[in-house]
């Protein structure tokens, strides 16, 4: 059956796009939804964890530095230490900026990483990219739907544990702490909370996932190029995280299916519908749409889908506080 055939490799190849972006976009919320850093350079991160990941698992390439052939999962946790340094280098260097400020800086660094990997083919292949990079599982599945599959499985399997270990984290003292310093940061500071150390932790760990989910990008598609990380890639990341709702990760990952699935549903009908000549402003009208959900979602529902629940402390004399003594 060749239809059904082309549908479960059509599917599996959108839900493996759609499970990547849902481990970036759960390090985003933990960014922005719980702490409230306002990190626009989500590409620059995600870039280093792809590349970092490559250039560890690739064999030697004539001209390119590194190639050492190591292990997918030693490529997979060296993508995530050298995502964790670079944002706590950044963290170190721009955290104390605010808003704007800090989006701005942060933006600045995404496009300097995008333009190092254009520039330094000694290291990054420059525009060529970086090719044969291993796809794991591959020796025991094979090449084809059973391997997508099979990848599919392992990202599920991924991203479930970045879940459950991001639940157990914001629901623990540490992460009231963040929802504190989000907040109101002169209260959490007077009471003896070093606020900054606690934004750089949890902007450390969010661009940890980044490079975690730019390393499983890399090993799917088995290259990866300067041009897969332009900063249109962190706008569908702010538009998933918006959509699905911020400070949720379950309404994080919701948003990256949908908007991922959106996403590629308008591409195809516009590859569709306009002709062939056109085909550059389409693409343009398609970061339209996704401009235009965004808006609607702001009015429609200003938290998203799945919005942070509203903790309401009980007041002192209240009828709740007498209940929940002892």
């Amino acid at each position: 059956m060749p239809a059904l055939t082309d549908l479960l490799s059509y599917g599996s190849f959108f839900l493996v796009f759609s499970t990547v972006f849902a481990v970036i976009v759960l390090g985003l919320n933990l960014q922005w939804g719980y702490t409230g850093l306002f990190n626009v350079g989500v590409a620059g991160f995600v870039a280093v964890g792809a590349y970092t990941s490559a250039l560890l698992t690739t064999p030697e390439a004539a001209g390119r530095v590194a190639g050492l052939g190591w292990p997918v999962a030693l490529g997979w946790a060296g993508a995530m230490a050298a995502s964790a340094l670079a944002g706590l280098l950044v963290g170190l260097a721009a955290l104390r900026l605010r808003h704007d400020y800090l989006a701005i800086t942060t933006f600045g660094i995404a496009v300097c990483v995008q333009l190092v990997a254009l520039n330094a083919q000694w290291l990054t292949g420059g525009p060529f990219g970086v090719q044969f990079i291993p796809r794991p599982l591959q020796g025991w599945l094979g090449t084809g739907l059973p391997w997508t599959l099979g990848y599919l499985a392992l990202s599920v399997g991924l991203l479930a544990v970045a879940y459950l270990a991001l639940e157990r984290l914001v629901a623990s003292p540490w992460g009231r702490v963040l929802r504190a310093i989000r907040e109101e940061e002169d209260a959490a500071s007077s009471l003896g909370k070093h606020a900054f150390a606690f934004r750089l932790q949890s902007f450390v760990i969010g661009c940890a996932l980044m490079g975690l989910g730019g390393a499983m990008y890399a090993h799917f598609v088995g290259f990866i190029a300067p041009e897969d990380f332009l900063p249109i890639l962190t706008f569908q990341l702010w538009a998933m995280l918006i959509v699905g709702g911020s400070g949720n990760n379950r309404g994080a990952i919701l948003g990256s299916y949908l908007v991922w699935g959106f996403w590629a549903l308008s591409g195809g009908l516009l590859r569709g519908l306009v002709p062939q000549a056109e085909q550059a402003r389409a693409a343009a009208l398609q970061v339209m749409l996704i401009g235009v959900l965004i808006a609607v979602m702001l009015l429609w529902r200003p938290r998203g889908l799945l919005g942070e629940n509203a903790a309401v402390s009980r007041h002192a004399g209240g009828p709740d506080a007498a209940a929940a003594k002892p």
